[in-house]
């Protein structure tokens, strides 16, 4: 997992050409004006999917892992906290994979830490570590939020361990 701010600008050199293609994107495209859907950066490889939303309460949101799939978790407006835990022995399944969605649902995460995501903050997430997004801070409140999907194919053996941008 990396955390970072998307205005912070030249801290991102380090990250592979295609997480830098998809946080371009994200800086250069205005989605306040934009409908919910999917926005295409690099086909079935690379795309991105905003989307409205109320959070909820932890409790109501189940967490999720992917296989293909890396995620950019981007906040373009609001905030919630997404949990996060590596991918373990520990954790019990509530739903069993679904290909076609690129999706596991956990029953909870073990052990799991915080992470507040306002404003202008993204998270990248890899298959390894499970998350529930969508977490109200205090009360549950609407966010616009987009999640870019990239594929772990444009990600072999590129992304550094354990940094912060």
């Amino acid at each position: 997992m990396l955390a970072g701010r998307l205005d912070a600008s030249g801290k991102d050199k380090a990250l592979p050409p295609a997480v830098r293609r998809a946080l371009d994107f994200l800086r250069e495209t205005d989605f306040r004006a934009l409908p919910d859907g999917r926005y295409d950066i690099d086909g079935d490889r690379c795309y991105a999917k905003l989307a409205h939303y109320t959070t909820k309460q932890a409790e109501e949101c189940y967490p999720e892992a992917h296989r293909r799939y890396a995620d950019i978790q981007y906040m373009v407006e609001g905030e919630e906290y997404i949990e996060v835990c590596p991918l373990g022995p520990d954790l019990v399944v509530h739903t069993p994979y679904d290909a076609a969605r690129d999706i596991l649902f956990f029953e909870g995460l073990v052990p799991k830490t915080s992470f507040p995501l306002t404003t202008g903050d993204f998270l990248i997430l890899l298959p390894q570590d499970v998350h529930r997004p969508g977490v109200a801070v205090e009360a549950p409140g609407p966010v616009v939020k987009v999640v870019v999907k990239m594929d772990m194919a444009l990600l072999a053996g590129a992304m550094p361990a354990g940094c912060r941008i």
